[in-house]
């Protein structure tokens, strides 16, 4: 996105841990980190976040779609709550571990990286999340059953398809106890 940079955005959100005395890193998953995490986990717990959402409307042009045929990836949008895991990185590990994760996620800096208060059953932590703003140029607005079907049939990336990611999502969250009814609602179009 014109006017952002990942490295510093990666940079400021070493510094924003940092400041608060380098202690182990929660993680706010609610898709693909729930299911691939790629990265040491000390500690993973159910959690929930009020304030966002889980949506399939962020276009991916690299990871599950190309430039040509994009295709789409989750995103936490304003609004609502979102049911997930928060991921508990050991302090040591951060500075290594962080920067792959920014690779990962943020190919290109779309995301807006944020503190979010998630409820656990053994207490509230502040975990990193990635969050998308409905101004955001890669935000798609609403989509009609049509188009997804046609993302679902023909969008791939450099880590498989669209459809494949949706599918891997849903199922880790029902064997978590997490059902996502717009997601099933999305699945079922198929």
């Amino acid at each position: 996105m014109p006017g952002r940079c990942a490295e510093t955005m990666l940079h400021h959100t070493l510094y924003q841990w940092r400041s608060r005395g380098e202690q182990d890193l929660w993680l706010f998953a609610y898709g693909s980190l729930i299911w691939k995490t790629e990265f040491t986990v000390a500690e993973r717990r159910l959690a929930s976040v009020y304030g966002h959402h889980r949506a399939l409307k962020m276009w991916s042009r690299i990871n599950r779609g190309t430039p040509e045929q994009p295709g789409l990836v989750f995103a936490l949008l304003s609004g609502g709550s979102c049911q997930g895991m928060v991921l508990r990185v050991p302090a040591a590990d951060v500075p290594c571990m962080l920067p792959a994760l920014w690779q990962r996620e943020m190919p290109n800096p779309v995301y807006d990286p944020r503190w979010l208060r998630c409820r656990t059953d053994h207490g509230t932590v502040e975990a990193l999340g990635f969050t998308l703003s409905r101004r955001s140029p890669n935000y798609t607005g609403e989509l009609t059953p049509e188009q997804y079907r046609q993302i679902f049939q023909c969008a791939q990336g450099r880590y498989g398809s669209t459809l494949e990611y949706a599918r891997l999502t849903y199922e880790h969250l029902l064997s978590l106890g997490i059902r996502d009814r717009a997601l099933e609602q999305l699945l079922n179009l198929c």
